[in-house]
């Protein structure tokens, strides 16, 4: 056992052994005597920064992936070993189960390859299965799934042809009417399956002309599909046609994946060529973000509106920063030829002055003195008026030069904070008021095109004002920062999270109704609970109070708006930390 008990004893004991040792003074060598001198183990430091910067780099394209940059985030926060082996160990098992069965796979591929079935010859099998091998090469990841969606899609069709006119199979006597005739499908369904022909799947092929063609086709087939033997021709029809639409679907989603990876590889080449530009960082930044999670409408709607408005504002402003550097470029143009003329004029004074004193030299009598005192005087006169015109005019030239200067940096640092208008709040990174006011318009329209719910949250942190006098501004700062990432992470893609003033934030929730909205509310009240909010090393529970409510089909936003914060401060006075509905 240590003779010594008391950690400040230990302290100073190891101070002195690291002066007698002449060891180094780093926190490890204090450390290891530290431990030493107390008879405990040296427990390793947990490196918070190392796995920081693991974690910058994990890749985050699949819901799998952002579920274990989380669980690695989480125990970063909470400096546990114990999160980061359970998140690894979960990844390990994860990757376990989702093992390729290759041998499976062939087996299944090669029994159903020769197995006849209706609308696939044993050549038409053989074709799709080249194409499969052709394309995917060299990805077995991607050569995997699409043997098994092909190998799918055959054992789902059965090998005779179902009579969908009478709903029996070939070989049975057919199901029959009251009347002793064979039933028919109705015209209404006939009807809309080519609608759905038309109006949907040739819209979706845009980019496969004659695949849109076959669908308008097979449309027109079963709007004229009257008896049992028409509608089985189409029902193999549709068949063939659905097979080759599988692959149309897969190969857009492949380009779609492909010009993605393409558009971020080009930002990420121009964000290392113009680290320093000011001006375009937040369009880099905002173009980085699509990347982190997947690409809908609304976001691409979002960024054109708000790349347009900046492009419009920095045309503007480059217009008039170019006009100030032209008029920069005068000003000084003018100075050099002012001073080229008062350099020529101080020269010929200089030539006069040698004149008159040769003219003194070789003076006779009083008379010619003078007259070149005279002249003298004259001269010099002139020359002073010269002067003092030349410093009145540089002087003001020096003060326009200098209006230009300031003009020029007060439109550079306009131009640059105009580019960080599309970062929308500074401090949290949501939307800020402006960009909140849009975002309502746009979504309450779409629910009232389409007739879906929409609902919208208020929520306001709860004893925020302590928070900032007990921490101080920068850990409330700090605060709503996380409580903003916290509510990133959990909502859906197409929700939207805005900074409406202050502590408080608005939640917009398209196609979602009030029992609904309630439970993502309540949903973001535990992800915040289980995310401790960290300053200097402590623990803070962040809380908010909140209220929701659904927007009418006839009322405004901000009708809706009001309703809301009217809920938030019921759940306020009931206790804090609650979600009141209000109808």
């Amino acid at each position: 056992m240590s003779e010594f008990s008391n950690p400040s004893q230990i302290a100073r004991e190891a101070l002195r052994r690291l002066a007698v040792k002449r060891l180094q003074p780093t926190p490890d060598n204090y450390r290891s005597l530290y431990h030493e001198i107390a008879g405990t183990a040296d427990a390793e430091p947990f490196p918070d920064r190392a796995l920081k910067s693991v974690l910058a780099t994990l890749p985050r394209s699949s819901p799998e992936q952002v579920k274990f940059a989380r669980q690695i985030e989480v125990a970063v926060t909470e400096k546990s070993w114990a999160s980061v082996k359970a998140a690894l160990v979960g990844v390990v098992r994860e990757k376990a189960q989702v093992s390729r069965n290759w041998s499976g796979l062939i087996r299944d591929v090669y029994g159903e390859l020769e197995r006849r079935q209706a609308g696939y010859t044993v050549a038409r099998k053989k074709e799709a299965l080249e194409h499969v091998l052709t394309t995917c090469a060299n990805d077995p990841d991607q050569l995997f799934q699409r043997l098994q969606s092909l190998a799918k899609s055959w054992m789902q069709t059965p090998s005779a042809v179902t009579d969908l006119a009478t709903h029996s199979p070939p070989g049975e006597p057919p199901v029959r009417g009251s009347t002793g005739e064979p039933k028919k499908i109705p015209v209404e369904l006939r009807e809309l399956v080519a609608q759905i022909l038309i109006d949907s799947v040739s819209v979706l092929l845009a980019d496969a002309p004659d695949m849109a063609e076959e669908a308008n086709r097979i449309a027109a087939q079963v709007r004229d599909a009257h008896d049992g033997a028409a509608v089985s021709a189409v029902a193999i029809r549709l068949k063939k046609f659905a097979f080759r639409l599988q692959w149309v679907a897969e190969d857009q989603v492949e380009l779609k994946a492909s010009l993605l990876h393409l558009v971020r590889l080009i930002v990420e080449n121009i964000t290392e060529l113009i680290a320093d530009d000011q001006w375009l960082s937040g369009q880099l930044e905002m173009l980085t973000g699509l990347f982190d999670g997947p690409v809908g409408l609304r976001q691409l709607d979002d960024i054109e509106r708000r790349l347009k408005d900046v492009i419009f504002r920095q045309g503007a402003l480059k217009q008039n920063l170019e006009g100030a550097k032209d008029k920069l470029k005068s000003l000084l143009a003018g100075f050099v030829d002012h001073l080229s003329r008062f350099t020529e004029s101080a020269s010929g004074y200089q030539d006069k002055m040698g004149q008159c004193a040769d003219r003194i030299s070789q003076a006779r009598d009083i008379t010619e003195l003078s007259d070149v005192v005279d002249e003298v005087m004259r001269e010099t006169r002139v020359m002073q008026l010269d002067a003092q015109r030349s410093r009145d005019d540089l002087e003001s030239m020096k003060s326009r030069v200098d209006d230009a200067e300031r003009e020029i940096s007060r439109l550079q640092t306009e131009l640059a904070q105009t580019s960080q208008l599309v970062r929308q709040d500074q401090l949290t990174g949501a939307l800020n008021r402006k960009g909140l006011d849009e975002a309502l318009a746009r979504e309450t329209a779409r629910a009232r095109r389409r007739v879906l719910p929409i609902c919208v949250g208020l929520l306001d942190v709860d004893n925020f004002k302590q928070l900032n006098d007990t921490f101080g501004h920068q850990a409330g700062d700090n605060a709503l920062v996380h409580l903003a990432q916290v509510i990133r992470d959990t909502l859906r893609p197409q929700d939207t999270i805005a900074r409406y003033g202050g502590e408080e934030f608005v939640i917009l929730l398209p196609e979602t109704d009030l029992e609904d909205g309630v439970n993502v509310m309540m949903r973001l009240q535990r992800a915040l609970t289980a995310r401790f909010f960290l300053h200097n090393n402590e623990r803070l529970l962040v809380t908010f109070s909140a209220g929701v409510t659904r927007i009418g089909p006839d009322e405004s936003p901000e009708t809706a708006l009001a309703r809301a914060d009217a809920a938030m401060y019921e759940a306020k006075k009931a206790g804090k930390n609650r979600v009141i509905a209000a109808e």
